[in-house]
């Protein structure tokens, strides 16, 4: 265990660091340090809030050694993703690109090169952030989290992982080690949108579409949005309104006009809560008839 000391100067506060060798070790680590651990996966979210001092954790457990949770794999009706596969590996994958564009899509569209090189899928479910891409992503894919801890492995849905800002159902000692996503049946069509004022900038408004098409018509559709509330928010009024009705252009701005349905956006300083409530409906607007152009 090595530890990190700074002057009055510098703002993060001491810290014990462990690089775990294994899951395993990870998770024992967890236990024995309680409270005071974190995981550190890539650490573009928990470094920061260290230094501003908005987490304080007297140790950080390294998950960036254990290579076995780096992968990227066929599993036969869906997708493995080791939790520290990167936005990048996603990006890049032709794997991933082939079964499920919607995610090489949208981790293209995190940060900047940086960030996708260092930053990873399960450090971005696992922090949970409402502004964050990825919880929307695996959300609107219906994918299934893979949590490891003292009591076993358990897989959990996406629909209900994630509970409120900063905040999930994992348990303070487990470990998130895989995503699995469905492949889809049938013809789909996916797209990700979001608006933001820079290139590399938080998403003010996002909207991730999943659209099955069948004959003219949207036989199931998956629409969540992102940065709009405590965690992604399903827009079941977009969804129904577009289950087994015709995927015209006219179809579809009915249904994004529902976007806004039931929504109380948190205001802040790029965003009015009105002025998230006019992104939801274009934005959806514009998935839509992106997912139905492509």
């Amino acid at each position: 265990m090595a530890r990190a000391e700074w002057s009055s100067a510098m703002i993060p506060a001491a810290f014990d660091y462990i690089a775990a060798s294994s899951v395993d070790e990870a998770i024992e680590m967890l236990q024995k340090h309680g409270d005071q651990a974190k995981l550190l996966a890539g650490g573009h979210s928990l470094l920061p809030l260290m230094k501003l001092r908005l987490a304080a954790p007297g140790v950080l457990v390294d998950l960036g050694k254990i290579e076995d949770l780096r992968y990227i794999r066929d599993a036969g009706d869906h997708l493995a993703i080791g939790s520290m596969t990167t936005h990048y590996m996603l990006e890049s994958s032709a794997l991933v690109q082939e079964r499920v564009p919607l995610l090489s899509h949208a981790a293209g569209m995190v940060g900047d090169m940086q960030v996708r090189n260092r930053g990873t899928i399960g450090g971005s479910l696992a922090h949970a952030d409402p502004a964050s891409d990825l919880p929307s992503i695996v959300t609107v894919l219906r994918a299934g989290i893979v949590a490891r801890g003292p009591r076993g492995e358990r897989l959990i849905p996406a629909d209900g992982f994630f509970q409120n800002t900063w905040t999930s159902t994992l348990y303070p000692e487990e470990v998130v080690t895989e995503i699995r996503v469905p492949y889809a049946s049938g013809r789909t069509s996916s797209t990700y949108q979001k608006f933001r004022q820079r290139a590399a900038d938080w998403a003010i408004v996002g909207v991730a579409v999943s659209l099955t098409l069948d004959n003219g018509s949207v036989r199931d559709a998956g629409v969540v949005l992102t940065n709009v509330g405590s965690t992604p928010v399903r827009a079941t009024a977009v969804e129904e309104a577009l289950r087994g009705g015709p995927s015209t252009r006219e179809a579809l701005g009915a249904a994004a006009e529902r976007a806004a349905d039931g929504l109380n956006p948190p205001g802040e300083l790029k965003g009015s809560p009105e002025y998230k409530l006019h992104l939801a409906r274009i934005l959806t607007l514009r998935a839509l008839e992106t997912a139905l152009s492509g």
